[in-house]
This record gives C-alpha cells, structure tokens and sequence, in this order.
C-alpha cells in the first residue's frame, strides 16, 4: 500500500502573487493538478493535501476538480504554521495512524516529474527494501537545491540544504528535489524527534532522511523533470519545457508544425495525423482536431471539436464546433456554442455566438448572427445582424434553407424565415416571414432635387 502526501502549504513570496504557489497555472492545469496527475502510475491509495497559506482557496479549487472526476478524492491536512518540510510531514501522523505501507511525498511546485519517473522510483525503494528512496538528478546549476551525497552504491550519507552548504560541499551537482518515498515505520522512528537546528529554524525532512538506515538515491536521466517553481522566470521556463515535449509527441504522431517556436498547445488537446498548424497559432483546453485540417497562422481555438479538412485562417474559435470541410476565416470570431455545419464558409469579420449553421451555408463577410439557427445552403449578405437582445433578454433567429439575406439587412427577433425566401438588401425585418417570399423592410427612397443649404 502506497499513500501520497503532496507539501502545497507554502506561499511563494517569490512569485508576487496573492495566489497561493501551488494554483499557478502551467499549460492550462494548476502547479499542484500536474503533480497529481503524474501519480498515474501509483497504485490506488489515499492522497493527502498538506494546505497552509489560503488553504480554503487551495481546497475548492483541488475539490472542484476531485467532483468532476477529473482527479481522485483528496483529503486535506492543514499545517497552520510553515515550519518546513519536516513540520509538514508531522501532520499526517495522526491520520496515518496504523498505517505500514510507504509514504510517497511529493512537491506541488515540482510539476514536470513523469510517471515512468514515479514508477521507477518505486520500484527501486521496494526492490531494495529501503528505509527511503530519494528522486535526486545532476543540476548543471545546482544553486538553491539541497546536495546529496551518496556513496559508490547510490547509498545516501547525507543530505546538506543548500543554506547550509560549505563552500566545497556547493560543488557537488546532485540535488534533492524534494520527492521521497518512505517506510511509513521507519520514518515513524524519527519523525517525532526531529530539530530545528538550522539558520531557519525550520525543521526538514531531509534530517529524518539522515537518520535512516538504508536510503538510496535514484537519479532521474532527465534532470529538467526535477524543476521547482519559485518565481515566474522559472514558471516560464517550465511552460518552454512543457511545450517543447509536447510538440515533439505531436510531431511524432504525423502533425506538421510550420514553425514550432511560435506555437502553443494544451496537453488536454487531440490532433489527428496530417493537422497542419502554422505560425502564431494556440490551441487550449478539451479541444480536438481532425485530420486534414490547416490551423491558423494566428489562430486560437480554445475548447472545440474540428472536422477533417477544416481551414482556420487568422481566426478566434472557442466552444464551438465545426464540422468537416469548412473555411473558417480570416478575421472570424466563433463563441459560445456555434455549431458550424459541414462546407461552410466564414469569412472576414464574421461573429457567431450560440448559433446553429446548415451544411454548405455561407457567411462570407461582415456579419453578427446571435441565438439564431440557419438552415443549409443559406447565404449571410454582408452587413446582416440579427438583433437578438431587446435590453431584457436574448431572443432566437430561425432560417429556413436556402434563404438569401441581402446586404445590410437587420433580422429583429424573435423572428422566423422560411426556406427559399429573398431578403432585399437594407431591410429591416420584424415579422415572420412564410416560404418562398420576397421581403423588402425598407422605406422608399425619395429624391428632393435642388435641395442645398442656403447660404447668406
């Protein structure tokens, strides 16, 4: 039996924030969300929260999460003073009690461990039956970490914070990044007792871990896995890393990335082989893209479904879906739940929000369609609006297929059109309308010749 504690009580002065360290968001997913999720490989077991600095926020936001099944229950532990790691790993013990399986503790600011890492962890710690296995890797720069010395064997001799280092002891490159696999009994043995004898006054796992027979250190091959966040440099440096793992994934997969450096995506996003994305391009959140389709440049699309062989050019995309073969911009903006039917066209300044589009319907320029539902082959003259809000509430739009709304014209809903009707350019429509029908809603032109300010 495997029980996880994850340290998220901190507050991260570095990061000048009032958000709690652990919420900062890192490609979409919360600094501590990624860290659960990398326990994938572990097997099922309780999964502890050590909580401080605004614990609540820290809760609801986990919770949240936890109710939509997207994470496994959680049980929050609340260290009401940050007295370092060691304090923090005191607070289980009452919850432990009974317990005599091994405790993996994790940091919720270490968000890019993999679960082949995990595992590997664990399968060393029992293999050779430790007292406690510690994630350790050689830094290029190990400024900041606490150093890990170990003997020929990888058995550990000690662990020195970085605070406390002699200069000698600085040039040793293998840190601790703070990820520690446990013998729940063993630990019990000292984590009672433990000191503060140090320049913080804090009391730190890593003397537990010295006063343990046998721990052993297993180095992880790639040492940007061990990255903790303190401040939004290291945040963006950890986004770079994401990013480029990411790409090289999709890359593998068949997905062509024009150019890669401008380009960001979600690891909660699906690409199908042979998806194009150009330059300048950001795809976000639960959205999937089929086969064949160009994406961008500078395009951003953001929790949708995408057909086979859509282009979207220049465009903004979010919510909605689009269904094969449509051409979806320049300079189109699709929001909240449009549904754009299969051989659409969409063109330059073209809004769509919670509507509904027939297959092989077109709006190809300067238009605002809002709470409306178009059948197939209708086409949007440039200039139509519906007016859907009267300063109360929202109205719906219906059109029948085939219909043809001539420039400028301005649906007021509630309003139903039938098919086959023609709208003649600059009306303003306010009355259903039945099938096959001429509407003109415009006043009639007059003409008053010689007509010219007088001037004196």
């Amino acid at each position: 039996m495997v029980a996880v504690a994850i340290l998220a009580a901190g507050r991260g002065t570095r990061m000048k924030s009032n958000l709690p360290k652990v919420l900062h968001s890192l490609g979409g997913r919360s600094l501590v969300e990624r860290v659960l999720e990398s326990l994938q490989t572990v097997p099922h077991g309780r999964r502890m929260i050590i909580v401080g600095y605004q614990a609540q926020e820290v809760k609801t936001a986990l919770q949240e999460k936890s109710n939509s099944h997207l994470l496994p229950t959680l049980e929050f532990i609340e260290q009401t003073e940050q007295l370092g790691t060691g304090h923090a790993i005191q607070q289980i013990i009452p919850h432990l009690e009974g317990f005599t399986g091994d405790l993996l503790v994790l940091n919720g600011d270490v968000p890019l461990l993999r679960p082949e890492t995990i595992k590997q962890l664990l399968q060393a710690h029992q293999e050779h039956q430790n007292a406690a296995t510690i994630l350790t890797a050689q830094l290029p720069n190990p400024q900041g970490y606490g150093r890990v010395f170990c003997n020929g064997q990888n058995i550990i001799k000690e662990i020195v914070e970085d605070r406390d280092c002699t200069t000698a002891q600085k040039q040793n490159r293998r840190i601790n990044a703070g990820v520690y696999c446990f013998n729940w009994s063993k630990l019990m043995e000292v984590l009672p007792h433990l000191q503060a004898n140090n320049d913080q006054k804090e009391y730190y796992i890593t003397d537990a871990v010295n006063q343990l027979e046998q721990v052993m250190a297993v180095d992880v091959e790639d040492y940007q896995e061990m990255l903790g966040i303190n401040d939004r440099e290291q945040l963006a440096t950890a986004y770079e890393i994401l990013q480029r793992r990411l790409k090289s994934q999709w890359m593998a997969k068949g997905v062509t990335m024009i150019d890669p450096n401008s380009i960001t995506i979600d690891d909660t996003v699906t690409l199908q082989p042979d998806v194009i994305i150009e330059p300048q391009t950001h795809l976000r959140g639960k959205t999937e893209i089929a086969s064949g389709c160009r994406i961008g440049p500078g395009s951003l699309i953001e929790d949708s479904l995408i057909g086979e062989n859509v282009t979207i050019l220049y465009s903004v995309v979010t919510n909605s879906i689009v269904n094969a073969n449509s051409q979806i911009g320049p300079y189109t903006h699709l929001r909240a739940e449009v549904e754009v039917g299969a051989g659409c066209r969409l063109g330059n300044f073209v809004e769509l929000k919670k509507t509904v589009l027939g297959s092989g319907t077109n709006v190809a320029h300067l238009a605002y369609l809002g709470d409306a539902t178009l059948g197939e082959k209708v086409n949007v003259g440039a200039g139509t609006i519906t007016a859907n809000y009267d300063g109360v509430n929202k109205h719906p739009t219906i059109i029948g297929d085939r219909t043809k709304t001539g420039a400028n014209s301005v649906l007021v809903a509630p309003l139903t059109i039938g098919n086959d009707v023609y709208i003649a350019a600059g009306s303003a429509v306010t009355e259903d309308v039945p099938d096959d029908c001429l509407v003109i809603g415009r006043s009639r032109q007059v003409i008053k010749r010689g007509w010219r300010k007088k001037t004196h």
